[in-house]
């Protein structure tokens, strides 16, 4: 007991004068926004894919300050959709317009299909014939029995023997009543 007492002093005292290493490197986290200057760019495309029907144009270019831009797209309806923008300190100004005129397929007319009727000829079939089942008598075979046949001897009963019981007279004694005590009167 006074080992673990002396081990537990012992362990205090090592651990209140315990000093981390001054080698140590110290990390501080700094985050500074980074920002750049805004630069040129200048980029095109073109998509035309007939299996998928998609045909546009898209074209930008930017200086420092302004970006303008064009973009065309074909439209399901025949027409081609263009729009040119221009954005810059005042805002996004785009300038829509469409070439050639929407064109809409007629619907074909619904016409309900007529048919014949049906005509099919009643089925033949035979009656049904069915046979009576033909059973046979059952044909039951006596056991055979290689050992001799078992011997039971019949049981004998004996009548019961039983004894007429035998009553005493009663030892019943009738009791002797005494006067009740006498109460004092209060």
């Amino acid at each position: 007991m006074k080992f673990f007492v002396l081990a537990a002093v012992f362990a205090v005292a090592a651990a209140s004068s315990y000093k981390a290493a001054e080698y140590a490197p110290k990390y501080e986290a700094k985050y500074e926004e980074v920002t750049y200057a805004p630069q040129p760019y200048s980029f095109e495309y073109d998509v035309q894919d007939k299996e998928s029907y998609n045909d546009f144009v898209h074209s930008e270019k930017s200086d420092y300050n302004v970006v303008t831009g064009s973009y065309r797209v074909a439209l399901p309806d025949g027409r081609t959709q263009i729009v040119s923008y221009k954005a810059d300190a005042s805002g996004y100004n785009a300038d829509v317009k469409y070439e050639g005129e929407a064109q809409y397929p007629e619907e074909p007319k619904y016409k309900a299909a007529s048919y014949p009727a049906p005509a099919y000829a009643a089925p033949a079939y035979p009656a049904p014939a069915y046979k009576a089942p033909a059973y046979p008598a059952p044909a039951y075979k006596a056991p055979e029995y290689k050992a001799p046949a078992p011997a039971y001897k019949a049981p004998t009963y004996s009548a019961p023997a039983y004894k007429a019981p035998t009553y005493s007279a009663s030892a019943y004694k009738a009791p002797a009543y005494k006067p009740a005590p006498a109460y004092p009167k209060y």
